[in-house]
């Protein structure tokens, strides 16, 4: 009963670790990556879908990202699209392939983005927190059935905990890479 707990908190906060890798993905540095538009929608024959199913995304150099529409009737679509989104680019088209320039980041930009990492990071530690919490639940429920001794959920608490700090502390590895990454000039 115990090893079922441990391995559900471990695959649920591995998850809260994958789930932080993609929205820190999100924060754009100052290099292009197709990535960047992964949650930009566009409406294609009358429903939204992901932009990555209605053009080929790539990357032409470090500060361009070049989107080419599978089909030339999506052009105007795919860059009001990519205009409204929250990215704040501005696309450029070129005959069939819209190219989206990234602005550099100024030392201000850099400070806010840093402050945004910092947030998904703490959303990422309250996540992992929130699944200790469940599995200190479970402990102690079995307590109360009497399915365990109190030695057993000391002990099954104090795994959890190291656990919960096993995650946390990876957490704080991906958010320092990210800092550091937005701060390179």
């Amino acid at each position: 009963m115990l090893k079922e707990i441990y391995q559900d908190a471990d695959q649920r906060m591995q998850k809260s670790i994958a789930a932080l890798q993609q929205s820190l993905s999100k924060i754009r540095t100052g290099r292009a990556h197709p990535s960047l538009l992964d949650h930009v929608n566009v409406s294609y024959y009358g429903s939204e879908v992901p932009l990555s199913q209605a053009a080929n995304i790539s990357t032409e150099d470090a500060r361009t990202i070049a989107v080419t529409p599978f089909d030339r009737s999506m052009i105007q679509a795919i860059e009001k699209a990519i205009m409204t989104s929250d990215l704040g680019l501005n696309p450029v088209t070129a005959g069939t392939v819209i190219r989206v320039p990234l602005p550099a980041l100024t030392e201000e930009r850099r400070r806010d983005l840093v402050k945004v990492v910092h947030a998904e990071g703490e959303h990422g530690k309250i996540a992992i927190r929130n699944i200790r919490r469940d599995a200190n639940t479970s402990i102690k429920d079995l307590l109360k059935d009497k399915a365990i001794t109190e030695d057993e959920e000391r002990q099954a608490e104090q795994q959890v905990q190291e656990l919960t700090d096993k995650h946390i502390a990876r957490v704080d590895e991906q958010v320092a890479a990210k800092e550091k990454e937005l701060m390179e000039i």
